[in-house]
């Protein structure tokens, strides 16, 4: 069953912005849902992404998927893409926050993600066991100009580096190519970039929740 998914997966046609963007449209305007059914497929390998983390565990990846994939259903239902923020970036995190909640629920907390760069370094990352999750609050509000103004706080290569991979969904390697340095140094870059935005975020969760 998995295997029969990701070969789906890598079937799947990138759209163009321009093709993205009327299906957006008719979706918006129009409640097309064969356009809603497009761009769901389209994003099938961004759930993809979140749940392969979860290989290398005893995490079943099937069941990861199931809940990212509703995570992802849930983001087009919310979505609103006159807020100028790209879809990927808002995605991302409900899709993994719905896979962090399950496998909350489930007892899975105390699992042990582990990370393979392309150039071999292996990073690991211990899923905390109580509170809600950064990437929860990040979903709730995440194309409000809090968001844009935390991005702008970053240094200005983790910047470049968070802006191309969740705005413009371009991988570690293209990246590393274009600037002519190591995967590693990326992954590092990105790694940082996110903690701090996660620490931005984390200091106006109250604002969020009261607002």
């Amino acid at each position: 069953m998995l295997n029969d998914y990701i070969a789906s997966v890598d079937k799947i046609e990138l759209l163009s912005a321009e093709e993205e963007q009327k299906l957006w449209k008719a979706y918006e305007e129009s409640e097309d849902m064969q356009a809603r059914m497009t761009i769901i497929e389209h994003y099938q390998p961004l759930v993809l992404k979140e749940a392969n983390v979860y290989k290398s565990t005893k995490v079943d990846m099937m069941d990861c998927i199931q809940e990212g994939t509703i995570g992802l259903i849930e983001a087009v239902e919310r979505y609103d893409s006159t807020k100028g923020v790209a879809f990927s970036l808002y995605a991302v995190h409900r899709i993994r926050g719905r896979i962090l909640d399950y496998l909350r629920k489930e007892g899975k907390e105390g699992v042990i993600l582990q990370e393979e760069t392309e150039d071999g370094e292996t990073w690991w990352e211990q899923l905390p066991a109580e509170g809600p999750s950064t990437e929860i609050v990040c979903e709730e509000r995440m194309y409000g100009d809090m968001v844009t103004s935390a991005m702008k706080q970053l240094p200005l290569a983790e910047q470049h580096v968070v802006e191309e991979v969740y705005y413009k969904d371009h991988s570690v390697a293209s990246i590393a190519d274009t600037l002519e340095c190591s995967h590693s140094y990326i992954h590092r870059l990105r790694r940082k970039g996110l903690a701090r935005l996660k620490g931005m975020l984390e200091t106006v969760k109250e604002t969020w929740d009261n607002s």
